[in-house]
């Protein structure tokens, strides 16, 4: 079984052409919790399978979490499978890739800068409340996509400088919270400067926090947008893995939040052949 293995901006995963290796998409679950467990086999934020399209796209990604659910969608997963599918020759420059949350749109920047346009938010909530550990904290809901992938965003202020034990207790606190019955990613951020941030997301599949999430990323700049604390033009945010770039296009009637575009580096880490004598298929 060929694998290759990718990262974007710290956001790893592995990725198999299921149009060569035709896997049944019932073990794909399992698969995905084995060969994504660090230590114990090639080891991944995720799984993403490239398959056959069935809407129009040039081709479909199935997006499966670490612990074997499956994603809606991953927006770092999203811009390296653009690559991908560009070096593979499955689609152009600009491609169509049909995700479980809906149509993304993929362009290639140059040899190793990719865009995608994030799904749609289909929800947005700004400045709800929450109580966690007795504290009342301020977040705001987003989902993209149909269906929704959820993300709560929260300002720390000195995120950066704050324990870190203390960000995973809170990050798990909300993940689970009732509130959010499908579970979210929590993407906690702060604001270091004119369309500058920092941010962190404690990632709902992985259960702790990744090197980065596109999702969250882009949530956390759409609701910023909203609350115009941030231009939506170009804004920078530093993630443990590196740094991405959102664009926002805004609804001319209204003013509202509606096209989110991601932009960042891929890498191709490795390519070669699953060999895991452990892995039953």
């Amino acid at each position: 079984m060929k694998f290759t293995k990718m990262q974007g901006a710290g956001n790893d995963f592995i990725i198999i052409n299921n149009m060569e290796e035709k896997l049944s998409v019932e073990k794909l679950g399992t698969l995905a919790k084995r060969i994504c467990t660090r230590r114990l086999s090639i080891g991944a934020d995720g799984l993403m399978l490239v398959d056959a399209p069935t809407e129009g796209g040039d081709y479909k990604m199935r997006f499966y979490n670490a612990d074997g659910s499956l994603g809606e969608m991953c927006g770092n997963g999203a811009r390296c499978i653009a690559r991908y599918g560009y070096e593979n020759g499955l689609a152009g420059i600009t491609q169509r890739v049909e995700t479980t949350a809906g149509l993304v749109i993929g362009e290639r920047i140059d040899e190793r800068q990719y865009r995608i346009r994030l799904n749609d938010i289909s929800k947005i909530n700004i400045d709800e409340k929450i109580t966690v550990d007795g504290i009342e904290r301020t977040y705001s809901y987003v989902e993209l996509g149909n269906p929704g992938l959820p993300h709560v965003v929260m300002e720390i202020p000195g995120l950066s400088t704050m324990d870190k034990e203390e960000l995973r207790h809170l990050g798990k606190e909300l993940r689970y919270n009732k509130k959010f019955p499908k579970g979210a990613n929590v993407n906690f951020y702060e604001i270091t400067g004119r369309d500058i941030l920092t941010e962190l997301t404690y990632e709902r599949g992985v259960e702790d926090f990744t090197m980065a999430c596109g999702t969250g990323t882009g949530s956390v700049a759409a609701v910023l947008t909203e609350k115009n604390l941030v231009s939506g033009n170009d804004v920078h945010v530093s993630v443990p893995g590196g740094e991405l770039f959102i664009t926002i296009k805004k609804d001319f009637k209204n003013g509202s939040v509606k096209d989110i575009f991601l932009t960042g580096p891929t890498n191709i880490v490795a390519e070669g052949v699953v060999t895991d004598e452990e892995l039953l298929l």
